[in-house]
């Protein structure tokens, strides 16, 4: 089995001195992000709004659906304010299991935690890093399948997923061993292509390692390992 590696000890570190310009061009890339996510519910909320506004007959029907965009809009904020807001906490099992309770996944999405340890905590860069590839994940299921996150030998956590269309993005591997790749590809891939080489960013940063395991056939979704020390 081959293994496409990030390794603190023996890689590429998180490039130093980064101009003033590319740090700008990196918070306007992740502020572009969240924009994307929230403007489904926003668009939803203000809708409703709208409609309850002008015809007040229709306060019934459009009530529920107001009210159930702006529970969206809580729980996206809370992911974010966790995956990456400054200072962090550890967290649990359980409290990460609520967190990916907040994606956005589709009634043909799963998410299971369940083979992790009730026991476990993650420090803050763990839980940061493990949040955005959960949010990775679903993203690369395409709107059906299943991510599955459990143990590994080691004290590794191993992602998995399953599904007709699921597929890590194209690049991820060589963000994950080389962070300078990683960095360019954040400031120039649109919105919809940035979670990957975010989480690899994160990685590099926290200095986590991140393995993508390769079998003798290429397979489109590998299985990910993530030593989180």
């Amino acid at each position: 089995m081959g293994i496409v590696t990030h390794s603190p000890a023996t890689e590429q570190a998180m490039p130093q001195g980064i101009s003033p310009d590319l740090s700008l061009a990196l918070a306007e890339a992740l502020a572009t992000m969240l924009c994307h996510d929230l403007a489904g519910a926003v668009g939803t909320l203000q809708g409703a709004l709208e409609l309850a506004a002008e015809d007040p007959a229709m306060l019934d029907e459009a009530l529920p659906v107001a009210q159930e965009a702006a529970t969206a809009l809580s729980r996206r904020l809370r992911f974010m304010r966790a995956a990456w807001g400054a200072g962090g906490r550890r967290i649990n099992v359980a409290e990460l299991h609520e967190l990916a309770g907040c994606l956005p996944t589709g009634r043909r999405v799963r998410v299971q935690l369940e083979a992790l340890s009730p026991d476990r905590s993650f420090s803050p860069p763990a839980t940061q890093l493990l949040l955005n590839l959960l949010k990775l994940g679903v993203e690369s299921l395409a709107g059906e399948g299943v991510l599955s996150m459990g143990e590994a030998q080691g004290g590794e956590v191993m992602i998995t997923l399953s599904g007709p269309r699921a597929a890590w993005p194209s690049g991820f591997a060589a963000f994950l061993t080389d962070s300078s790749a990683a960095l360019r590809a954040a400031i120039t891939q649109g919105p919809r292509q940035l979670q990957a080489p975010l989480a690899a960013l994160i990685a590099h940063a926290g200095q986590l390692r991140v393995r993508l395991l390769l079998g003798a056939q290429t397979e489109a979704a590998p299985p990910l390992l993530v030593y989180l020390g």
